[in-house]
């Protein structure tokens, strides 16, 4: 019903859902655009979907593990406690060291929840933000105690050194982790802006707003955010996408993932339904005067003494049976104005009012998921062997033009070359230098012939012997054989310098083909790991979610054996969850629901003893009792302990409860050993479903 009195009508081609039901326009299915990294994206994703959500996950950071500095040990040996500003220095903290007793003060519920799960004994949330956290130190901890160590990324938004100085604090910092920004926006947020699939974009840091704002505004998308509402943890992460078109922009009331979610609820749905209900309720104008659209209220009626209340049985109107009757009436007309226009019927509908039944039609065969991706694997296996094939038969034939050309080569520079001289180019040469040699002889035997002549002063100078025609032909032909066999030479040796050119491009080219070979081979190996972790999440997300509706997961379970074969740990997970399928488990609410009664049991064995009479009290307690609740009941009593219990389960710690339950004395057992059954198959089957989900986040990590 809405506030004005009347009721809003269902749009035409669809059903809303029980939650959205209650509130008009609030409280629907949304569609969440996650940008945390992938990790706490993952586990996001989880409570989104068990709240009915659909989340879309694009990851705006990549997180790495550093090293932490050789000092490290040095360091947290001296401090007296360590500052966690987020979850992910949890995990890098815990992955530097194996000391799990300093004290660790966490800056919200999710990074101490994190901190605890990860081992560490004495951790304490702020429930806040950086400055609640500084707060925290300052209310808890002693200057002179001893310096902080401050756990953080390689970028950071508070600086808790300068904050806590005042105080008196040595706070030192160490970096462990790097939140490395991505260069484009993630597929899944581009795909989903485009087809404008949103209705929530949630930032859980200011860092993350301005690289959204920069990356969709590269991407030139921004116009897309016009029906989408930004969602922030705090008001300093809304602000840097105070420029972007969003519908609405909204801050969180605290700073914790809880409160982001709650938030979620509260958000009026963008959709059909949300412009049904405002038009039948009509616009509120805030105003201190009313508008003239609005009707004037009426005048008290201390002001109109003369009018008169209308009598009560006007009011009353026709009675019970009056309405009884005009209902039969209606129904009667009803049904004559069907039996009237029945000849004009469809042929199916006449045919199923004369009770002859439609004929069924063919069911429409099912996707058979399974056979999909094994199809699909098949495909990629035969692209990639036809790939292979085909580079393996090139790199063959430019081997064996390799070996030919080296071939050539040597047997080119074995003939011509250092294994010898050629024997008709010795012989010229021999000739050549046996013509010079007599030439020769001949100019120098001439100056020796002179002084056994006349001593005549003024003798001619000596004439060389003259050199015959046959001679000067022969020298002739010789040099015009040793300049051909000059040329010859030439062009071997220009051959030689090409082929070793050719060679060269030739085992250039081999390379290349064996790196191309080896990238595609890289790739598509890259591309089917990411793959088979992106559909290990989903289908993890789904299992998750059928274990907390207490509903069976055979399919899903199913769906996920042949993706788990040849990983240890996702086998052991699955195992686990396959004793659970068929049936499924208990869900948390209807554990919650059933404790009440257990408790009473168990309180009732434990007080009554062997007596007749205690056991006659024990039976009369079982029915009608009085136990304490609340988590503030103290002792190691049963009663104290069951009330812890109750307490755990209403704050949804499930373990927590099941620790106390297995802590009450023997005589209880009886009344506690179906409820705690449950319990532990729920809690194992949860912890199953999460490993599927890390591991596949892992999985997803290092195949990018």
């Amino acid at each position: 019903m809405l506030p004005n009195g009347g009721f809003a009508a269902l749009p035409a081609g669809g059903l809303f859902s029980i939650a959205s039901a209650g509130r008009p326009g609030y409280g629907g299915v949304m569609r969440v655009l996650i940008t945390r990294p992938e990790r706490e994206a993952t586990t996001l994703a989880t409570a989104l979907a068990e709240r009915g959500h659909v989340p879309v996950i694009a990851p705006l950071f990549h997180l790495e593990i550093l090293r932490p500095p050789a000092d490290f040990a040095t360091t947290l040996s001296a401090c007296q406690a360590v500052l966690l500003s987020s979850a992910n220095g949890a995990r890098a903290f815990a992955a530097a060291t194996e000391q799990r007793a300093k004290p660790v003060l966490a800056v919200g519920d999710t990074t101490a929840s994190t901190a605890e799960g990860l081992g560490f004994v004495s951790v304490t949330s702020a429930a806040g933000d950086a400055e609640a956290l500084a707060e925290l130190a300052r209310r808890r901890l002693d200057p002179k105690a001893g310096p902080l160590l401050h756990i953080s990324g390689v970028d950071i938004a508070h600086d808790f050194a300068e904050s806590l100085a005042p105080a008196g604090f040595d706070v030192r910092r160490i970096p462990l982790y790097e939140a490395r920004e991505a260069g484009e926006l993630p597929d899944s947020a581009r795909a989903a802006l485009q087809a404008r699939a949103l209705d929530v974009a949630i930032f859980f840091s200011p860092r993350a707003s301005t690289l959204f704002a920069r990356l969709v505004q590269e991407a030139g998308l921004a116009g897309s955010l016009s029906n989408v509402t930004a969602l922030a943890i705090s008001a300093a992460a809304l602000e840097p996408l105070s420029a972007l078109p969003f519908r609405a922009t909204v801050a969180a009331q605290r700073p914790t993932r809880q409160s982001v979610l709650d938030e979620i609820e509260r958000l009026p749905v963008a959709g059909p339904w949300a412009d049904t209900a405002a038009g039948v309720q009509g616009p509120s104008i805030m105003s201190d005067t009313p508008s003239s659209s609005q009707v004037p209220p009426a005048e008290p009626a201390s002001e109109s003494p003369r009018v008169t209340p209308p009598p009560v049985q006007v009011r009353r109107g026709v009675g019970v049976a009056g309405a009884f009757v005009t209902g039969v009436i209606a129904a009667c007309l009803v049904l004559a104005g069907a039996l009237i226009s029945l000849p004009y019927w469809p042929a199916e509908i006449r045919a199923l009012w004369q009770g002859k039944g439609a004929t069924a039609a063919a069911p429409v065969p099912a996707i058979d998921l399974q056979q999909v991706r094994q199809d699909a694997a098949a495909v990629a296996n035969a692209s990639v062997e036809t790939v292979r094939k085909d580079l393996g038969a090139r790199l063959d034939e430019l081997e064996k033009r390799l070996r030919a050309t080296s071939a050539a080569i040597t047997e080119r520079s074995g003939t011509g070359g250092t294994a010898g001289p050629d024997p008709a180019i010795a012989e010229l040469r021999a000739k050549v230098e046996a013509l010079e040699g007599r030439a020769a002889g001949a100019a120098t035997s001439a100056p020796e012939q002179a002084p056994a002549a006349a001593p005549a002063p003024a003798a001619a100078p000596a004439q060389p012997p003259a050199v015959t025609a046959e001679q000067e032909k022969e020298l002739a032909t010789l040099r015009l054989e040793m300049a051909t066999l000059r040329n010859t030479l030439q062009t071997i040796d220009q051959s030689v310098a090409v082929q070793r050119d050719q060679t060269r491009l030739l085992a250039e080219t081999v390379e290349k083909a064996r790196g191309e070979a080896t990238a595609r081979s890289a790739g598509e190996q890259k591309a089917m790991s990411t793959a088979r972790a992106s559909a290990i999440i989903g289908i993890a997300a789904r299992l998750s979610a059928a274990v907390s509706s207490g509903l069976p997961f055979a399919t899903d379970l199913a769906l996920l054996t042949p993706l788990v074969q040849g990983d240890a740990k996702l086998g052991e997970s699955t195992a686990a969850l396959q004793a659970y399928a068929q049936t499924g488990v208990a869900s948390r609410p209807a554990l919650v629901t059933e404790f009440p009664a257990v408790a009473k049991a168990a309180l009732a064995d434990d007080l009554a003893d062997d007596s007749f009479g205690e056991r006659l009290l024990g039976k009369v307690r079982g029915l009608v009792s009085l136990r304490r609740v609340g988590n503030d009941v103290e002792g190691d009593g049963t009663e104290a302990k069951l009330a812890r219990a109750e307490a755990a389960l209403d704050a949804g710690d499930l373990a927590k409860a099941v620790a106390l339950v297995k802590s009450l004395p023997p005589q209880t057992a009886k009344a506690t050993a179906g409820w705690l059954s449950r319990a532990e198959a729920h809690l194992a089957a949860k912890q199953a479903a999460d490993q599927i989900s890390a591991q596949a986040v892992t999985l997803l990590g290092a195949a990018k």
